[in-house]
């Protein structure tokens, strides 16, 4: 009779088929069984017809990639490990060296530091566009550029570009060169979440958003996604994604398939939320411009009535210049609701002061620092409250 240590690990009960319920099952693998061998030496991974090894998927994550393409319009999704792995995929997957990036000044700055980073060791050059403004891009646009970055909205500033007209720039580009490897758009639409927008509707060929955020809505979870629809594409940022090794928890991705559930709901009432502090903190004194797509008055607020339906859960608020630095952090310290922390999108909310001349080329206009807001799932009334005695403070 064999020892017991090799009984349990070679248990022949199997449980029966047939068990179904609310959540898929959670499967956790490095090693991968094959029946035979001639199922280890042909099955595939690629195509999710089979499971060859754990980082290559399990039903659980291929569970998550089907959900999340579809949120997205998509008919592909690759999971990354991180929002920002995700985007650093998008880069390694298309651009060579000897290649040009093309991003917008007010991109995401981990985005922006790996570009500067580690495309430039590895010999990709990158430039910044003015997102608002479509003659500068194609102004930018050279004989090496393969890729575009576009965000909707930007971040910490929230400018909302007019996304068709930034794609038209590229295609219009495309057919001129008539490239044998033509500029790709890609976009962060971890705002949108497939919420807001449909970001293939509107032109792109790749979006990408960090799961981290509205996908999860926990706080509690990273993790990251590319979405496509061109099937060369896919594979491309497939076969990328294998080489480096990156792969996701059977525990995170459970985490976000219960969080999609409720995503939608959470996205809508969060944007209420925000709107109507938003409107609110424009009418307050020593207030200068409140940034938020949906406003009025903000920049590329007519993009967003156009090609958007929803917005999310940020605002931006520009405060007199008579305030200094040190009174607008007493200011953010003083708040009891919103917490100090990044990220956005989960049910608390959070507060963070910005320098944007720090992170910026172009010339930021306002002379008076700048706050940026999440609103989590608090009650609005008490979240008022809360702005409006910090408020008292910072005029105290």
């Amino acid at each position: 009779m064999r020892e017991i240590s090799t009984q349990l690990i070679h248990h022949p009960y199997r449980p029966p088929e047939g068990f179904d319920a609310v959540a898929p099952g959670v499967h956790k693998a490095s090693t991968v069984i094959f029946p035979n061998v001639q199922a280890l030496r042909t099955q595939e991974w690629m195509d999710k017809s089979g499971y060859t090894y754990g980082l290559h998927g399990t039903p659980t994550t291929f569970i998550l990639e089907e959900r999340i393409a579809t949120v997205e319009g998509g008919r592909h999704c690759v999971l990354a490990p991180s929002g920002l792995s995700a985007l650093s995929l998008v880069d390694m997957a298309f651009l060579r060296q000897g290649d040009e990036l093309l991003m917008p000044d007010n991109a995401y700055g981990p985005g922006k530091t790996f570009a500067a980073g580690e495309l430039a060791a590895w010999g990709i050059t990158h430039r910044y566009y003015d997102p608002l403004d479509a003659a500068d891009l194609a102004a930018k646009m050279g004989p090496a550029t393969r890729l575009v970055w576009l965000e909707a909205p930007g971040s910490i500033t929230l400018e909302f570009p007019d996304i068709p007209a930034l794609v038209a720039v590229v295609r219009a580009a495309n057919q001129s060169r008539g490239a044998e490897r033509p500029i790709l758009t890609a976009l962060d639409n971890t705002w949108g979440a497939g919420i807001a927008f449909n970001a293939f509707e509107l032109g792109v060929d790749v979006s990408m958003q960090a799961l981290t955020k509205y996908p999860s809505g926990g706080a509690d979870v990273l993790m990251g996604a590319v979405v496509t629809r061109d099937e060369a594409l896919h594979r491309q940022v497939l076969l990328c994604h294998m080489r480096l090794g990156l792969g996701v928890s059977g525990n995170d991705t459970e985490l976000v398939l219960r969080g999609l559930n409720s995503m939608a709901l959470r996205y809508h009432a969060q944007d209420a939320s925000t709107r109507e502090l938003a409107t609110w903190m424009q009418q307050q004194d020593g207030v200068v411009q409140v940034l938020h797509p949906a406003l009025p008055g903000s920049p590329g607020h007519e993009a967003w009535r156009r090609d958007a339906k929803a917005a999310a859960c940020l605002f931006s608020v520009v405060f007199d210049e008579r305030f200094s630095q040190a009174q607008i952090d007493a200011f953010c310290d003083s708040l009891r609701l919103f917490k100090l922390g990044w990220s956005w999108a989960g049910p608390i909310s959070l507060c963070a002061p910005y320098n944007v001349s720090a992170i910026r080329t172009a010339a930021w206009p306002h002379k008076g620092g700048l706050v940026r807001f999440a609103v989590g799932l608090e009650a609005v009334d008490d979240l008022r409250a809360d702005l409006a005695q910090a408020l008292a403070t910072l005029h105290a």
